[in-house]
């Protein structure tokens, strides 16, 4: 069933009329990508804004804080203690709503999610895209330059994104949640693909070693998009925590 929440500007499919888990989407995905995973299960997948063609883009570049504040809202359709489940994107807005919201958000399921900076990645964008950053600011190049240099250095997620989610991603790329995991108390679980070339499974291990209490499970054969290459390790994960929460 489709649902609306909060003012209007918020959708997902809703199943059970109390709703145990809440599921949030990678980058510029949508709910559809929990399909396998949640079925049979009173979940909401959650659309988040500016993901699904019904959730309208934020009005500014929000981060990942600003994601939970708008979605914070749906909580209240959930039956606690509930398990907030996030993939990729939607587990940088899941840690900020399991550190604020424990009274309701009894267990966590983190999959493919970039909590940490990579190791080794740079820190600074291209040389190219610096120089033209700079002559920006000195008024001596126009923002068509920087804009060709960003597009032609800037990732795949980069180039595809328009507009103000251009700038969210800019935003939540240079964002990191070791504050957010050393105060999340509830039991956690990290579903990670032992091939995940864009979150690599070491970014696990660390975030693992900031958890008071966690479980690390490595996909087989697995790559990023683990809702949908291996949706059973998941929904196993989200069993367990299920079984393990006092009604």
């Amino acid at each position: 069933m489709l649902r609306v929440f909060g003012n209007g500007a918020l959708f997902g499919e809703q199943s059970g009329a109390e709703p145990r888990v809440l599921a949030l989407p990678g980058w510029m995905r949508t709910r559809v990508d929990f399909e396998m995973c949640l079925a049979g299960l009173d979940a909401i997948a959650l659309d988040l804004p500016g993901f699904g063609g019904a959730s309208p883009e934020p009005p500014v570049a929000w981060g990942a804080a600003e994601y939970a504040d708008a979605i914070e809202v749906v909580l209240e359709a959930l039956a606690p203690p509930a398990v907030v489940a996030g993939h990729s994107f939607g587990g940088r807005v899941a840690v900020h709503l399991a550190a604020r919201r424990p009274d309701v958000i009894g267990a966590v399921v983190l999959t493919a999610a970039p909590l940490l900076r990579r190791q080794g990645a740079p820190t600074s964008p291209p040389l190219p895209v610096r120089l033209a950053r700079l002559g920006r600011r000195l008024h001596v190049v126009p923002q068509s330059v920087l804009d060709a240099q960003r597009d032609r250095y800037g990732s795949a997620d980069y180039r595809a994104a328009q507009g103000v989610m251009r700038e969210v991603l800019v935003r939540v790329v240079n964002e990191s949640y070791e504050e957010q995991l050393a105060a999340i108390t509830q039991p956690t679980e990290l579903v990670w693909g032992d091939s995940d070339t864009v979150v690599p499974p070491e970014v696990a291990n660390r975030a693992e070693a900031l958890l008071a209490s966690s479980r690390l499970t490595l996909a087989a054969r697995t790559g990023h998009h683990v809702p949908l290459e291996a949706p059973g390790v998941l929904r196993a994960a989200i069993e367990r925590q299920l079984a393990a929460l006092v009604p």
